[in-house]
């Protein structure tokens, strides 16, 4: 799987998300909405065709599109 899969946002908010940031923080910090943010993390656990967050920031830290 390619690791430039994710958009340039989603990649800001999984970076986020790594961090422990929750929705609305990710939210704030990034100025867009709270349905946005999962939007986009919708968005890439469909493209993963992973069941959620963990476990597609797991499978984008195994692909290497993700860094702890």
């Amino acid at each position: 799987m390619p690791t430039h899969l994710l958009t340039p946002r989603e990649k800001e908010i999984f970076d986020l998300l790594v961090q422990n940031y929750d929705t609305m923080e990710i939210s704030e910090q990034l100025q867009i909405s709270e349905k946005t943010v999962r939007n986009h993390i919708s968005n890439v656990i469909q493209k993963l065709g992973v069941k959620g967050r963990s476990q597609a920031i797991l499978e984008l830290i195994r692909i290497k599109a993700l860094t702890l």
